[in-house]
């Protein structure tokens, strides 16, 4: 749930049972071209994970749907907009990616949820289905007018292997 306090998404005694590994927070533009700016930050942040370059692929396609939704859905395709990207790797083995803009948000969550439907109809409306199918969690917090924030959720088993640059 997104604490108002904190300025962060927290789910309730999430403090007492993690510690923040690893941390990045980063914004841009909402401009086309930088969807695959975002997919290559956090593809190349999770790789510190004990993941497989598959994981890595999914986690990079789950930023792209993401932000390509905030651009597209949220901005209409305003370029002078901005884009919060923030991701967190817990010693527990989570890694945690919070997608947020502030654009025309959604009115029924619900239904946007819905596999197939988009409220543009040259849209497959499946990005939300691809960002659940491949996290293990996935939480959207909107409010019209004030824009949208995705929280995605992935654990990766520890078994104590680091990967080394």
């Amino acid at each position: 749930m997104w604490s108002a306090t904190k300025g962060r998404w927290t789910s309730p005694g999430l403090e007492l049972r993690m510690n923040v590994k690893n941390y990045v927070r980063f914004e841009f533009c909402s401009l086309p071209e930088n969807v695959s700016f975002a997919r290559s930050c956090v593809g190349a942040f999770a790789s510190q994970m004990d993941c497989t370059l598959e994981d890595i692929e999914e986690i990079k396609l789950v930023v792209s749907e993401a932000v390509s939704n905030s651009i597209i859905h949220g901005y209409a395709n305003d370029p002078g907009q901005k884009i919060e990207v923030e991701v967190t790797i817990y010693d527990n083995g989570n890694l945690e990616i919070i997608v947020k803009d502030y654009g025309k948000g959604i009115e029924d969550i619900d239904q946007a949820l819905q596999p197939t439907y988009s409220s543009d109809s040259t849209r497959m409306g499946l990005g939300f289905t691809f960002m659940r199918s491949f996290m293990d969690e996935m939480e959207v917090i909107s409010e019209p007018g004030k824009g949208t924030s995705v929280r995605l959720l992935r654990h990766f088993p520890s078994q104590g292997n680091q990967a080394m640059a």
